[in-house]
């Protein structure tokens, strides 16, 4: 399953690419896409695991750009 969201306060390109590293990382992460100029954050997963890999991808974020939130 693919989804989108909307960030709020991602600062810059930079900080973008740093996120997606890092949550690109996360176990059960098929792809993720961070784009700053859009503001929005693509996420691919398992469906049967897409909403226990979004708590995680949302907890990591949370941790990596405290200033950043992912709207669901």
């Amino acid at each position: 399953m693919r989804k989108t969201f909307r960030l709020d306060e991602i600062d810059c390109a930079n900080c973008a690419r740093k996120l997606q590293d890092e949550l690109a990382k996360i176990d059960g992460v098929d792809a993720v896409s961070v784009n700053f100029m859009t503001q929005k954050l693509t996420l691919t997963a398992a469906d049967e695991r897409f909403d226990e890999v979004l708590d995680r991808v949302v907890a990591l974020a949370a941790r990596v750009e405290p200033d950043c939130e992912i709207v669901r």
